[in-house]
C-alpha cells in the first residue's frame, strides 16, 4: 500500500473499533476495545506528524496552514484518547468520551481523506507514496503506543521524543498486559 492507502487504512480500522465498542457485550470486552483504540490512534497520530505532515508542508500551496489546522484537531485528539487512557472503568464517563473521540474523528478523517489526501497523491510522485508507504508500515512497528499531547508535534524534536515515548509506552504496556497490535 501506498501512505495515502496505508493512512486510509487505518481510518477505516478505527472506525471497525468505533462499532466493536458499541457492539460488545461486556465492560470488559469494551475496555479492550478502548486500549486498541487509544493504541491505534497514537500510533497513526505520530506517524502523521512525523512523517505526513511536514511531506504535505513542503509540496501543498498553503500546507502549512492546513497543516496547523490538522495538528489542532491532533491535539484535541490526543488530549481525549489520554482522557480514556487515564480512566479505566467502562462507564458513562467513558462511553460519553468514546462518543467526543468518535465525533472528532470522524471530522478529522473527512477533511484529511477528502481535501488533505486527493492534494498530496496530485503533488507527491506515485514512487514516493509508495516508498513512504513502506516506511511507515514499518515504523507501526516502533511508533508510540499511548497519546502525549504535551510531546513535540513536529520534527525535529518531535524525531527526538517519538522513539522515547515508544520505549516507555511499550514498557507500560507489558506490565499493563495491554492488547498487541
Amino acid at each position: 500500500m501506498d501512505a495515502l492507502e496505508l493512512l486510509k487504512h487505518d481510518h477505516r480500522m478505527v472506525e471497525q473499533l468505533f462499532r466493536d465498542y458499541h457492539a460488545a457485550y461486556s465492560d470488559e470486552q469494551r475496555r479492550g476495545v478502548v486500549e486498541l483504540v487509544v493504541r491505534e490512534l497514537s500510533k497513526h497520530a505520530a506517524l502523521e506528524e512525523l512523517m505526513v505532515y511536514p511531506l504535505a508542508k513542503r509540496v501543498l500551496p498553503g500546507g502549512e496552514e492546513e497543516i496547523d489546522r490538522h495538528l489542532a484537531e491532533h491535539l484535541a485528539v490526543k488530549e481525549t484518547l489520554l482522557a480514556l487512557d487515564r480512566h479505566s472503568a467502562v462507564d458513562e464517563r467513558s462511553d460519553e468520551l468514546m462518543r467526543e473521540l468518535r465525533t472528532e474523528v470522524e471530522k478529522h478523517v473527512r477533511e484529511e481523506e477528502d481535501e488533505l489526501m486527493p492534494r498530496l497523491r496530485e503533488s507527491v510522485p506515485q514512487e514516493d507514496l509508495d516508498e513512504l508507504g513502506r516506511v511507515l508500515d514499518e515504523a507501526k512497528r516502533v511508533a508510540p503506543t499511548r497519546p502525549h499531547p504535551h510531546a513535540p508535534e513536529e520534527p525535529p524534536a518531535l524525531t527526538l521524543a517519538a522513539p522515547l515515548a515508544a520505549a516507555y509506552d511499550r514498557i507500560r504496556d507489558r506490565l499493563q498486559r495491554r492488547p498487541r497490535t
